[in-house]
């Protein structure tokens, strides 16, 4: 007898062992699903952007060639341009590449053929319902539940019957608590999108190197790519750095800002690899402000609370880039004017 239960007991134990794989089958699906929402919202946020760089980046092209009667081509990146103002060491155009981004896109459409950005951005719906996996496919066996138990400890919450995506219950009150608690992340990276755009859409077409064989639409568009390449690179590495304190992110964004505000005054800086080097110094600040700012808020918000704070956020960017360019107009006509 002791011997068929003992049998008895290793056949059991022999059947748990082989039904131990699979619990991992959803666990596999469930890694499958993660790389591709991955994927898909990378490619939402390149399609999300892509109209918008390429328009901040031909702005000097768009304003230049629209000062020639009856140019209706594609914008030529061989030629270099004719100075538009040669009372000016500068080299400006008659309006500044600052102006709002309204003002832009106009000037955009039929200058750079707006069907061909539009079809890029045709592949946010593609990128929406082929690779985007709905929440309720990913937990088929109730897994999310146990991760999000044991996730409680991390992320501090004091209300833990309350469910992410309950913001819209918060009275006026709370929001306006909350919002306030928010300035500490809003105002830097208010600041921080005020220096560099100030830079960009102010002072690129001012950072004017004849020394060069690159044209001046040349040098424009290279101080856009530079600057990309590090707001690109920066909003990649947060795994590899994460800052906490992101006013040191804003003071040095305005240290660059003051910086290349006075080389254009007095013109100290001897070439044009310099700006280049200071520029992707510049991108890579922004970026690192911009996934930092979110990264900290939603680590530091109770679930009740984070929907609200990272939609109240948001305003930081826009902000920041109006007021800049509502400073750069006059500063751009100013110096212009300049002989």
């Amino acid at each position: 007898m002791g011997g068929c239960a003992g049998s008895r007991r290793r056949l059991s134990d022999s059947e748990g062992e082989e039904t131990v794989p699979e619990p991992r089958l959803p666990l596999l699906d469930h890694q499958g699903a993660h790389w591709k929402n991955a994927v898909g919202f990378w490619l939402l946020g390149l399609c999300n952007n892509f109209s918008y760089v390429v328009m901040l980046s031909a702005a000097h092209d768009i304003l230049s060639h629209e000062r020639t009667s009856g140019n209706q081509s594609h914008v030529d990146p061989g030629p270099a341009p004719i100075p538009h103002n040669s009372s000016s060491r500068f080299d400006c155009n008659s309006v500044s590449t600052a102006p709002p981004g309204s003002c832009q896109w106009d000037l955009c459409c039929w200058k750079l053929r707006p069907g061909c950005l539009f079809s890029f951005c045709g592949n946010q719906p593609v990128c929406y319902f082929l690779l985007l996996t709905s929440p309720e496919a990913q937990d088929p066996g109730g897994e999310e539940e146990a991760e999000s138990s044991a996730r409680q400890p991390l992320i501090r919450t004091e209300a833990p019957e309350l469910k992410p995506g309950s913001s819209s219950s918060l009275s006026l009150r709370e929001r306006w608590t909350v919002f306030k608690g928010l300035l500490w992340y809003i105002v830097p990276l208010v600041v921080v999108y005020f220096a560099e755009y100030f830079i960009n859409q102010g002072l690129f077409e001012l950072l004017f190197f004849r020394n060069t064989s690159l044209s001046h639409a040349q040098q424009y568009r290279w101080y856009q790519m530079l600057y990309q390449a590090g707001v690109f690179a920066s909003r990649s590495s947060l795994h590899c750095c994460h800052i906490r304190f992101t006013w040191a992110l804003a003071l040095l964004q305005c240290l660059n800002l003051a910086f290349l505000l006075a080389d254009v005054w007095f013109g100290f800086l001897p070439s044009i690899y310099f700006v280049f080097l200071i520029i992707l110094y510049e991108g890579l600040l922004g970026g690192a402000a911009y996934v930092n700012t979110f990264h900290n808020i939603a680590l530091e918000t109770s679930d009740e609370h984070r929907e609200f704070a990272m939609a109240a956020t948001c305003i930081s960017d826009t902000l920041g880039i109006s007021l800049s360019g509502l400073l750069a107009l006059p500063l751009h006509d100013f110096l212009c004017q300049l002989s």
